[in-house]
């Protein structure tokens, strides 16, 4: 076996559940029972390990369908991601009032986020790609993609035979050499890679220039995870309007006490299939400045241009904008702010997680610069999102346009796994405060 068939078995998902149920689980339950197979295989012991390994299985394929998404950083999600699953394989053991062993549990999960934290670190020094780069067309800024390991071919004999696979713009008219040179190499084995899906998958972000590079099949999102989507929002956000009430309170006196004016911002923005709707947030600015326009709270944009209208400037929230109130400021920070938009979510017209709605007068002159800006629109804006965790705050046109980017690709891989990912990095931004105002 080669050096590098070693690398890839080392590295395989088989390899890792199955050496991380031996190795982390196995083993260390058999030497906690005196490396006695009669202590072993008494009941609390086997569905210690059983429970156990079924954690490690749940949670590698929770782990395995998150890291599709390559800027997802997986690796800083394991320790949520097995913490996860094995409390489950704890609830389960009470639930059914299983017999087992709380402390070989404990260390058991401790070992496999240990184990899975090695073959990440290992995976990304080990099995970084190596992509070689035909050079034609619109390949020219790959190479500041510093995740990947690049070899800008001049000729098709410099291919190395270690490249991971090739990238092309199929766009570009190929002489026929190049033509053949393809063709060989995809037919040997080699991935052949077009520049904008290799520049998607790098950067979790779609750049639609036709309508059709929308490659579900369809213009639409998947329509039963929509519908699915819908409920699963409207029964989290009535039961958390119901717990968390004491708090709301609680942050409305504060916000009395604190400057005069309502507890409550409300703005119009353009929401799900272009409709108009009232959106609600905590109101986190002083009153006194903003009597002249509803819009002074977007919290999604920044300097447009230096030339816009008054309407849209006063659509815009400035860095360290100075109407921001102390008690605003730490509500901004912890994204509390955007808890009454769950009356959005019971009114059906947002959800959790989707594209952020933005101020209408915002909204209307994006229409007018950035194409294909009211594609967003199918499906319902959010309270967070794929941009907002991926980008965070965004500075002026150009940037909008990114923040486009990233909603295409959060419409392109709608699902749950997306979801999922969008929710592990808010709960950091809460914690961290990263990307807020």
């Amino acid at each position: 076996m080669s050096a590098r068939d070693l690398q890839k078995l080392i590295l395989s998902a088989r390899f890792q559940v199955v050496g991380a149920i031996f190795f982390v689980i196995f083993l260390p339950t058999y030497a906690r029972s005196g490396f006695s197979m009669d202590a072993f295989l008494r009941t609390p012991q086997i569905e210690t390990v059983l429970g156990a390994s079924l954690a490690v299985i749940l949670g590698y394929f929770f782990y395995s369908r998150i890291s599709v998404f390559s800027s997802a950083q997986s690796e800083r999600f394991i320790l949520f991601i097995f913490t996860f699953s094995f409390l489950l394989a704890a609830f389960m053991f009470f639930m059914f009032r299983l017999e087992y062993t709380r402390t070989t549990l404990v260390l058991c999960y401790f070992a496999c986020c240990i184990w899975f934290l090695t073959f990440d670190f290992l995976k990304r020094r080990l099995a970084r790609f190596k992509l070689s780069i035909v050079p034609i067309g619109r390949v020219e800024d790959l190479e500041a993609i510093d995740t990947v390991k690049w070899q800008r071919m001049e000729k098709p004999e410099d291919f190395n035979p270690d490249a991971t696979g090739i990238v092309v713009d199929l766009r570009a008219d190929l002489p026929p050499e190049w033509e053949h040179f393809l063709a060989d190499k995809a037919l040997s084995g080699i991935q052949v890679f077009h520049v904008k899906q290799i520049k998607e998958t790098l950067l979790g972000k779609v750049e639609i220039e036709h309508l059709s590079e929308n490659t579900l099949g369809s213009l639409n999102p998947n329509q039963a995870y929509l519908e699915i989507k819908q409920t699963f929002d409207w029964v989290c956000a009535l039961a958390v309007l119901i717990v968390f009430s004491p708090i709301f309170l609680l942050v409305s006196i504060c916000i009395k006490l604190d400057s005069p004016g309502p507890v409550l911002f409300k703005q119009v923005r353009k929401g799900y299939r272009g409709s108009n709707f009232v959106v609600y947030k905590f109101r986190t600015m002083t009153d006194s400045k903003a009597t002249d326009t509803r819009a002074v709270e977007s919290s999604d944009s920044s300097q447009v241009s230096e030339h816009a209208d008054a309407p849209r400037q006063s659509a815009i929230t400035k860095n360290n904008d100075d109407r921001i109130t102390r008690v605003g400021r730490f509500l901004r920070r912890t994204r509390i702010d955007e808890l009454p938009q769950l009356l959005n979510i019971l009114r059906d017209e947002m959800s959790w997680i989707g594209p952020r709605p933005e101020a209408l007068v915002l909204s209307e002159w994006y229409e007018r610069e950035l194409p294909y800006y009211s594609y967003r629109h199918i499906v319902r804006p959010g309270i967070t999102g794929w941009a907002q965790v991926t980008q965070g705050h965004v500075a002026d046109v150009d940037e909008v346009l990114e923040k486009l980017h990233y909603d295409f690709y959060y419409i392109k891989n709608f699902s749950m796994w997306l979801d999922v990912l969008i929710v592990l990095r808010t709960l950091r931004t809460v914690l961290t405060g990263h990307g807020a105002k």
